[in-house]
């Protein structure tokens, strides 16, 4: 009998369940980071298939900005409960008690409520080995990153000083101190993931299908006005629109895309006719004083 051939996204999903079967062997406390997109979804999907019959032996941990659309904390808390997972949210305090927020703070919004509160959760939970849903094809330094993606002790990245992956090798021994960021997703395209989402019928945010929303059009973004503290400037007026959101952040940053595709069928063949970036729409990536590359180097996600 001849062997089974697997497709493109089988062969997917086999090397990301692999991977995180092979972490959890060798980790001594694991966590999913949850940011309640698109990838981690997916990334969830695969976690509990990896580890079915039982739940995934992990928690989830949401570092929390206090600046998400009040869709996603809805969908966040649903979620956590039919998947049995312990949900762990963090908010840096520091952050709190200033008052950081997307409006007034620019790259400093970023730099303390989601840098900064990852170090402190990962360091308060006493994390070793935290899971992730970033993908090469997002963007030019998260192609630079291995799959293992190893960590100072005080969570600093050097991309001069990698560790080779050849094949499916992975080394996943820690020196003291250090912690491993895993992206099982590396290798995935946005394109194989709405496929996986479509095929394997994931959950997402409704926010990732067209709807008519109160949005404003400001620098080049198209905004929605999700709740009373988004601060409108003298000449805007809400307008309803039909779109959808290729990815979400803090609401005050992350811009939608007008579209007219309400189930993942849709929003498939939307994507292949697209000729812009998936994180077009993200403020914080064109942000070149504060590039991703040097967040990463810092700590970030």
């Amino acid at each position: 009998m001849p062997p089974m051939e697997l497709t493109h996204l089988q062969r997917l999903e086999a090397e990301s369940i692999y991977i995180m079967r092979e972490v959890v062997s060798e980790a001594d406390r694991p966590v999913i980071l949850y940011s309640i997109g698109k990838d981690s979804a997916v990334m969830l999907h695969l976690a509990c298939k990896a580890f079915y019959p039982s739940p995934p032996p992990m928690p989830l941990l949401h570092v929390d900005t206090t600046w998400k659309f009040r869709a996603m904390y809805e969908f966040r808390d649903r979620v956590a409960r039919e998947s049995g997972m312990e949900l762990i949210v963090h908010h840096n305090p520091e952050a709190m008690a200033q008052g950081i927020n997307p409006f007034d703070h620019g790259a400093l919004h970023t730099d303390l409520w989601k840098t900064e509160g990852l170090k402190q959760a990962l360091d308060k939970f006493g994390f070793d080995v935290a899971f992730g849903g970033a993908r090469r094809d997002e963007e030019k330094s998260r192609a630079k990153e291995r799959i293992f993606s190893f960590r100072s002790a005080d969570h600093r990245w050097d991309p001069r000083n990698q560790r080779p992956e050849l094949w499916d090798l992975y080394n996943v021994r820690k020196r003291k101190g250090e912690s491993i960021r895993v992206f099982p997703l590396s290798n995935w395209t946005e394109l194989d993931v709405w496929l996986y989402i479509h095929l394997e019928n994931v959950p997402v945010v409704p926010l990732y299908f067209a709807e008519r929303r109160p949005t404003v059009k400001r620098a080049g973004s198209i905004l929605m006005v999700d709740d009373d503290r988004f601060r409108l400037q003298p000449d805007e007026t809400p307008l309803q629109r039909s779109v959808r959101f290729r990815t979400l952040g803090c609401y005050p940053l992350t811009g939608a895309v007008e579209s007219v595709a309400t189930t993942p069928r849709e929003v498939i063949q939307e994507m292949l006719s697209t000729k812009t970036s998936e994180r077009c729409g993200r403020a914080i990536d064109r942000d070149h004083g504060a590039s991703m590359e040097r967040k990463k180097q810092e700590g970030y996600f």
